[in-house]
C-alpha cells in the first residue's frame, strides 16, 4: 500500500470525488481540490469571509456604531470558516458552507471564475449539503423552523417547515425521486413524502404512531420505513411509505432504554435492531416477527475467529509495512466494562451496526467493549442456517471507527486514534486456493500523525486516513504480472 504525502485539512472536510479523480479539501476559508494520480493542485478557491445580510444586520459587529439587541456575532477568525463541504453526484459543482455566517458558496469545477452563493434568512443555518440530483442544495434552519431545498437550474427555492431532527430525521429514495421527512407540527410527529422530480411537491402528509420519535431509516428498496421512539421506550414501527402501519416490534422482555441503532439488510431481507441492552434482535422482513437475538458474546468458543493486534508492534515496526494480528486459540474471555445507569448516557449497549456490500456479514460495536469487533456471518437469500459470530477482532486501544469496503463484500477497515489503520478481509486466497481471512496491520509512515478518522475511495481501492490537522490517502499496489 502506498502512502502520499500529509496535507492541511479543518474539520476533516476532505472527500473523493465520485469518480475518485479528485479530492476536495476545505482549510479554513479555501477550497482545495487536488487530483488522485498526482495530487497536483487542480482548483483553488478562496471564500468570501462576509456574512448574509440577514446575518450581518441581526447580529452587527461590536465595533457598530449602532448599539446591538442582540447577541454579537462572533468575531473571532473560525467563523468564517468552512463547515460543511460537498461534490454534487457528477463532479461538476462544489458545495461550500460557512454555517455560523449563513452561507453557502457554490463552485464549479471546470469554470474557476463561475459562483454561487446562497444566504440563509433570519432563520439561521446549520447544515447544507447536495441532493442526490446533484442540483439541489438542500439547507436546515436553526431552531428546527424549516428546510430549504434551492435549484441551482431555475434559481428557485421549495419551504419546508418543522423537521424534527436535521441529522438524522430525513433521507432520500436510493432512485432519487422522493424526499421523506420527519416533521413536527402541533405537536404531534408527522411524514412528509414529496417528489423530488416534480419540484419536491408534497406527495403524501401522514400522522406516525411515535410519541418522540428519534430517528427513522427508510429501506433499501423504498417502500418501507422504520421510525422508533425516544431513549425512554424500546418500540419500534415499520409503516409502508404510503402510510400503512405494518408492525410494532417491542422484546418480550423490554430492557428499559431505548433504541440505539437500525440498520437494514442492503436487499431489505432483515431488519438489525440494537439498543442499550447489548442485545441484537434480527427481524425478517417478510413476516416482521424476530427471527434471531444476538447477545454481547465475552466467552469466544471454539467456532469463533479471534485476531489480536501484537502488543507493540508499532515501537518494533517504527510504523512502517504490514504486520499479521496474532491468530488466538478459543476459548477466549472477554471483560466488557461495567456501566454506570445512574449517570446519562451511559457505557453501555451497541453503538454500530453496518452490513457489508452484499449483507453476507453484519458489523457490531459494543461501547462496553469498545476494543472489539465482532462480525457475523449471515445466510444468502435460499438458506436456511441461522446467521452466527464468525470473527472478533481485538485492540490494544478503543476503536474509533470502522467501515465496510464500498466496492469489495469482504473487506473491512478500521483506526484506533494510533499511527495505524487496519484491515480485514476473507478474500485471501491460501496455499490450497481457498479463501481465507486475514486480518492485518497497517502503520502510517509518518512522524505523529493520529488516525482518528477515515474514509473509502468510491471503487474501494485506497482511503483517505485524518488526524486532527493533517490527512494523507493510502493506495493499493497494483502488481503487474511479470512477462514470460
Amino acid at each position: 500500500m502506498d502512502f502520499t504525502e500529509l496535507y492541511r485539512h479543518s474539520a476533516a472536510l476532505v472527500a473523493f470525488s465520485p469518480g475518485a479523480h479528485f479530492i476536495l479539501t476545505a482549510v479554513q476559508d479555501r477550497v482545495i481540490v487536488r487530483r488522485t494520480d498526482t495530487f497536483q493542485i487542480t482548483r483553488t478557491w478562496l471564500v468570501d469571509p462576509a456574512p448574509s445580510p440577514t446575518q450581518a444586520a441581526l447580529f452587527p459587529r461590536s465595533g457598530s456604531k449602532q448599539k446591538p439587541q442582540t447577541t454579537h456575532l462572533p468575531t473571532t477568525s473560525s467563523d468564517a470558516w468552512i463547515t460543511h463541504l460537498g461534490w454534487s453526484c457528477d463532479s461538476e459543482y462544489i458545495l461550500a458552507a460557512c454555517a455560523k455566517r449563513g452561507v453557502v458558496h457554490l463552485l464549479k469545477l471546470r469554470d474557476e471564475e463561475w459562483t454561487g452563493r446562497i444566504d440563509s434568512g433570519a432563520e439561521g443555518l446549520v447544515k447544507a449539503e447536495w441532493a442526490p440530483d446533484g442540483r439541489t442544495v438542500v439547507c436546515f434552519s436553526d431552531w428546527g423552523l424549516r428546510v430549504t431545498l434551492w435549484s441551482i437550474v431555475t434559481g428557485t427555492a421549495t419551504y419546508i417547515q418543522f423537521p424534527i431532527h436535521p441529522d438524522k430525521g430525513y433521507a432520500f429514495r436510493s432512485d432519487g425521486h422522493y424526499f421523506v421527512l420527519a416533521e413536527r407540527h402541533k405537536s404531534k410527529d408527522t411524514f412528509g413524502v414529496y417528489n423530488a422530480s416534480e419540484g419536491y411537491q408534497l406527495v403524501r402528509h401522514f400522522p406516525l404512531p411515535t410519541s418522540s420519535l428519534a430517528s427513522f431509516s427508510l429501506s433499501p428498496t423504498g417502500s418501507h420505513v422504520a421510525v422508533w421512539e425516544g431513549v425512554m421506550e424500546y418500540k419500534l414501527h415499520v409503516l409502508s411509505l404510503a402510510g400503512d402501519h405494518l408492525t410494532t416490534y417491542t422484546p418480550q422482555l423490554d430492557p428499559g432504554f431505548g433504541i440505539r441503532h437500525v440498520a437494514w439488510h442492503p436487499g431489505g431481507m432483515f431488519l438489525a435492531v440494537a439498543g442499550w441492552d447489548d442485545k441484537i434482535h434480527i427481524l425478517d422482513s417478510l413476516s416482521w416477527s424476530e427471527v434471531a437475538t444476538f447477545e454481547m458474546p465475552t466467552r469466544l468458543t471454539s467456532h469463533v475467529n479471534i485476531w489480536r493486534e501484537p502488543a507493540k508492534w508499532l515501537e518494533a515496526t517504527e510504523g512502517r509495512g504490514f504486520l499479521s494480528y496474532d491468530r488466538l486459540q478459543p476459548p477466549h474471555i472477554l471483560s466488557p466494562i461495567r456501566a454506570d445507569i445512574t449517570k446519562p448516557n451511559p457505557k453501555s449497549g451497541v453503538c454500530q451496526l453496518d452490513w457489508n456490500l452484499t449483507g453476507s456479514f453484519l458489523l457490531v460495536r459494543f461501547e462496553n467493549l469498545p476494543t472489539a469487533v465482532y462480525i457475523y456471518n449471515f445466510p444468502s437469500p435460499g438458506e436456511t442456517s441461522m446467521p452466527k459470530l464468525r470473527t472478533v477482532l481485538l485492540h490494544t486501544q478503543p476503536v474509533l471507527r470502522a467501515k465496510w469496503n464500498p466496492a469489495r463484500k469482504g473487506h473491512l477497515a478500521l483506526c484506533c486514534g494510533l499511527q495505524s489503520v487496519y484491515t480485514w478481509s476473507d478474500e485471501w486466497i491460501g496455499e490450497l486456493g481457498e479463501p481465507e481471512e486475514m486480518a492485518e496491520c497497517i502503520g502510517v509512515p509518518a512522524k505523529k500523525f493520529e488516525t482518528k478518522d477515515f474514509s473509502w475511495a468510491p471503487d474501494g481501492k485506497g482511503f483517505i486516513l485524518l488526524s486532527k490537522e493533517q490527512f494523507c490517502c493510502a493506495f493499493e499496489v497494483v502488481e503487474e504480472d511479470e512477462e514470460i
